[in-house]
């Protein structure tokens, strides 16, 4: 293989890539979103300067892709964290767990996003939406919301979904030191919302040591969202550099 052929490929392994070569759009992608107070330390713990911390809301969310470019259906379920940046407010995504391998290879290292393999689940059940997440057999997190109680304003779900979310770029030296530190950022692009709804929700965090999302506790459930969209995801541009 030429030089210049290996440069034509940026995934491993060179004869059977991992993901897909294409940026994935998406499509009826549907979203569980609760949002909750968490203890003020505890966020700000794990949110990297130079991000700041004033309300420690934390945004559960639940995903089902039901069409990705590239990638087919799966689900995902993260932790985003409500941060400032130079005074303007975004999201940090302090975890995600995905059941497809592809799309958390290609998410981390495309992007930046926090991925490891989970298995999240989101189903209808007795007039509520019941998202679950289990690492391995041990169930870690448990979300219920009313389902369709009350519509949302489609424009409202649109600017939610398009807030800039931050997340921290590593790339290891072949000595394990790093060779890229940078906080990056990203949001959401070409957005279509087809379906928004508000209602009641509750949410469980079990405490796992490889999947710690009861470190950022629920304190209070401050609202919730159903929304399904069509979107694609933007560039990720790097914002500070750790390493400078």
């Amino acid at each position: 293989m030429r030089a210049d052929e290996l440069l034509s490929r940026f995934t491993t392994p060179l004869a059977s890539p991992a993901y897909p070569p294409v940026i994935p759009r998406y499509t009826g992608r549907e979203y569980v979103n609760i949002y909750y107070r968490t203890d003020p330390d505890a966020a700000r713990a794990v949110t990297p300067e130079p991000l700041t911390v004033a309300d420690p809301v934390v945004r559960f969310e639940l995903m089902r892709m039901n069409e990705v470019t590239g990638y087919g259906p799966y689900l995902e379920v993260g932790q985003a964290i409500a941060v400032s940046m130079d005074g303007e407010p975004g999201e940090y995504m302090h975890a995600m767990y995905v059941d497809d391998f592809a799309a958390a290879a290609g998410g981390r290292e495309v992007g930046a996003y926090p991925k490891v393999l989970g298995t999240p689940a989101l189903h209808t059940e007795h007039g509520a939406l019941v998202g679950t997440l289990d690492h391995g057999s041990v169930r870690v997190a448990t979300a219920t919301m009313g389902y369709k109680h009350q519509p949302l304003d489609p424009a409202e779900a649109a600017t939610a979904l398009a807030v800039p979310t931050y997340m921290v770029k590593y790339v290891l030296g072949y000595d394990a030191g790093l060779r890229v530190c940078e906080l990056a950022t990203t949001s959401a692009r070409d957005i279509t919302v087809t379906e928004a709804w508000t209602g009641p929700a509750r949410l469980q965090l079990f405490e796992h040591v490889l999947a710690p999302l009861a470190d950022l506790p629920v304190r209070e459930v401050l609202s919730a969202s159903h929304i399904v969209a069509d979107l694609s995801l933007g560039e990720f541009k790097p914002v500070h550099d750790y390493l400078a």
